[in-house]
């Protein structure tokens, strides 16, 4: 016997095409980082489980994901240039109450309860945006470089560069990964952003990004027909199943 589903209301916070760039950006990262510390803790005579994988060596994998990276950075700066230019924006607004959302912001991440912000992103995203930004423009502009120059003050320097730019995003990173994979309890459901169709459960929109989720449904009244902000039902992922 199992229980009638409920159905609750989503709706879609990222676009396909957003999603899929973004999945490229972070499965491109994640080699890099992973061929990285492989080559940094002095394994490069040992291919990696990637190496194994492809064929390829680290070295020669690590490169390619540098450039592909590079790639991905171009098409955001020119073909996304609105939406990089809008990504900017949102991540470098301050806001009144920002403060009280860092403070409330270790005890919320359990219960869920975190103060009220505006925006596309919360206080606690725009700091890591704008860390990610700036330490992957590092990784990128240094191992350019270090494909350039060979040997010299040069080529150490961008190496010091690359290694500490790779130490400090690591990290970050993997905070990212904790929060946007929903696994801390107040961010529960917000996996769901970035994955499995992009729609989000109301509740959950509204827990952590109120003020975008009023802006959507707002733009929804206006523009009924617009597919992005439509919402629709949902199973409950919280019904029980017997």
């Amino acid at each position: 016997m199992a229980t009638t589903k409920q159905r609750v209301p989503t709706v879609e916070r990222y676009t396909r095409r957003i999603r899929w760039y973004h999945a490229a950006t972070y499965l491109t990262v994640l080699t890099l980082l992973g061929t990285g510390w492989w080559l940094l803790t002095g394994r490069e005579g040992q291919p990696s489980l990637a190496a194994r994988l492809t064929g390829v060596s680290d070295i020669t994998l690590h490169t390619y994901a540098g450039w592909i990276l590079t790639g991905l950075a171009a098409l955001a700066v020119t073909v996304g240039a609105r939406a990089a230019r809008a990504f900017v924006l949102e991540s470098v607004r301050v806001d009144k109450g920002d403060l009280r959302w860092f403070i409330r912001w270790p005890v919320a991440v359990v219960t869920g309860r975190f103060s009220h912000h505006r925006g596309h992103f919360d206080p606690g995203q725009r700091v890591a945006n704008l860390v990610l930004v700036i330490l992957l423009a590092a990784l990128v502009g240094s191992g350019v470089g270090l494909t350039m120059v060979v040997g010299g003050p040069g080529f150490v320097w961008l190496q010091r560069v690359h290694r500490w730019a790779t130490y400090l995003i690591t990290p970050v990173l993997a905070g990212h990964i904790l929060i946007a994979a929903g696994l801390l309890p107040g961010y529960r459901g917000v996996a769901r952003a970035m994955h499995l169709g992009g729609r989000l459960r109301i509740d959950t929109a509204r827990r952590v990004w109120p003020d975008w989720l009023d802006r959507r449904l707002a733009e929804d009244k206006e523009q009924p027909s617009h597919a992005v902000t439509t919402v629709r039902p949902e199973p409950s992922d919280d019904e029980p199943r017997i």
